[in-house]
């Protein structure tokens, strides 16, 4: 996943991000997509972020819950990829703005990253609190 580096959102960005993550998750909520991939998910949309003219906006979403494969995950991104403009059309709907943007998803792996820093931390902190002849000799002698 790459996000947007360097120049922060600005208000209006972050507010119409928002605007439609709330709606996007209604629209999936409802649950009244054709695609059979999508009808039978939970799916979470953690991030929309708009891009400065707000022609565009980035989707990131994860199943409810977790995905059992990293292949579940990319199935589910690749069927809200198909169904990105009938879900840009109930946007529309409710969402007041003067251009509807159009939708790019992608798979939100920031709590994955998360995950595997505290894990890192977790382990670098054992190792200060442990004796030291429970640590693994370096191969040298010292």
């Amino acid at each position: 996943m790459t996000r947007q580096r360097g120049k922060p959102q600005s208000k209006r960005q972050l507010r119409v991000g928002e605007e439609l993550r709330h709606a996007l998750a209604a629209v999936l909520a409802r649950g009244d997509l054709r695609d059979p991939e999508l009808r039978d998910l939970s799916i979470t949309v953690t991030e929309v972020r708009a891009s400065p003219d707000l022609r565009n906006a980035t989707v990131y979403v994860l199943p409810l819950g977790g995905a059992k494969t990293p292949a579940d995950t990319e199935a589910m991104v690749g069927a809200l990829r198909r169904a990105g403009p009938y879900l840009r059309g109930q946007i529309a709907r409710e969402v007041v703005l003067r251009f509807t943007p159009a939708l790019s998803f992608e798979a939100d792996t920031s709590f994955d990253r998360a995950d595997r820093i505290d894990s890192l931390l977790r382990a670098a902190t054992s190792h200060e609190t442990a004796p030291a002849e429970d640590l693994p000799e370096d191969g040298d002698g010292t």
